[in-house]
């Protein structure tokens, strides 16, 4: 057995959400923790798993509050590093009227960039059931050794490998690096979750299908699930493709961590079922059930803080039928 279900790398900081406008008509901003690693393995903990982060912060104001956040979260921050030169990573997300984001970075550079291979903890790695990262912790080459090397230790150890490309096309220099980066994610994951732009961007394909098929023609990966946002989910494994349909609010406010808290469900279900023999009521219930969740958040601002609990997401399950 091992200490940990989950544990993820990658970004831990503000994200500076919008929340209203001052008397003088300025806009106001709310600093809300984030970090999509982070918000997966919120919600994780939010369902009674034991979760641990990698990371690095800045030794500052908004680096401390995001210590206690994720504490606060149950996530343990033992293993978050916290840099005395390099301050955190700040980003200002702009919600359009039907809840879509725009994000602005302060990241030239933050804190999280400066992760590096010799503070990557190996008895954590090798003690975890599941490790889970994306592509922010691969935009730099110091950051990326250091997450290969986590990836390396993690395959080494069996641990059952998760990715979310998680695109930000204004963190890269260069957006075939990008893509290079993306498909080494590919190449080492068992469980891929991916957006339905971010398929379409990495194989050219505007059918999911087709862009899954383009994906396992390639790399053989077991679980592949897409994110296909207001029209719902889908799994792709061993052939078979099962489609849950979304759950849409009325008083939705913003999409921020909905796709990190479906990912966070999805995780759920592996660490209780494993990546083998999963039936097609196993994945509808998991989509489902994801999908649920994903919605109860775009009800809230932020999203590492205000994952929904079980209850809440069974009691939306069965208002539905």
């Amino acid at each position: 057995m091992k200490k940990y279900d989950v544990t993820a790398l990658g970004e831990l900081l503000i994200d500076f959400t919008e929340n209203g406008e001052s008397g003088q008509g300025n806009p106001l901003f709310e600093a809300n923790p984030g970090g999509a690693p982070c918000n997966v393995l919120a919600m994780l903990s939010k369902l009674g798993h034991k979760t641990a982060f990698v990371g690095k912060v800045g030794n500052d104001f908004f680096g401390r509050q995001l210590k206690a956040a994720i504490t606060e979260a149950g996530i343990d921050p033992a293993y978050l590093r916290m840099d005395e030169q390099v301050h955190t990573t700040l980003a200002m997300v702009h919600t359009y009227p039907d809840g879509d984001r725009d994000f602005s970075f302060y990241r030239n550079p933050g804190a999280d960039m400066m992760l590096t291979e010799n503070e990557i903890p190996e008895e954590l790695i090798k003690d975890s059931k599941i490790f889970h990262f994306g592509t922010l912790s691969m935009t730099h080459e110091g950051v990326r050794a250091a997450t290969k090397k986590a990836v390396s230790l993690a395959e080494e150890a069996g641990a059952i490998i998760s990715f979310d490309p998680n695109l930000r096309p204004p963190l890269w220099n260069d957006l075939e690096d990008a893509k290079e980066q993306v498909l080494y994610g590919l190449e080492h994951c068992h469980i891929l979750k991916i957006s339905d732009n971010e398929i379409q961007w990495l194989t050219g394909k505007s059918d999911y299908t087709e862009g899954v098929e383009w994906i396992n023609k390639r790399y053989h990966i077991p679980l592949i699930l897409v994110s296909m946002g207001k029209q719902g989910s889908r799994a792709y494994y061993d052939g078979t493709v099962v489609e849950a349909a979304p759950f849409l609010q009325e008083n939705t406010i913003e999409t921020t961590g909905a796709g990190d808290t479906f990912c966070g469900c999805i995780l759920h279900y592996i660490c209780g079922l494993g990546i083998s023999g999963l039936t097609e009521n196993n994945l509808k219930d998991m989509l489902t059930f994801a999908n649920a969740a994903a919605s109860l958040v775009t009800t809230r601002k932020g999203a590492l803080r205000v994952m929904p609990d079980r209850e809440e997401v069974e009691e939306l399950l069965r208002a539905r039928g």
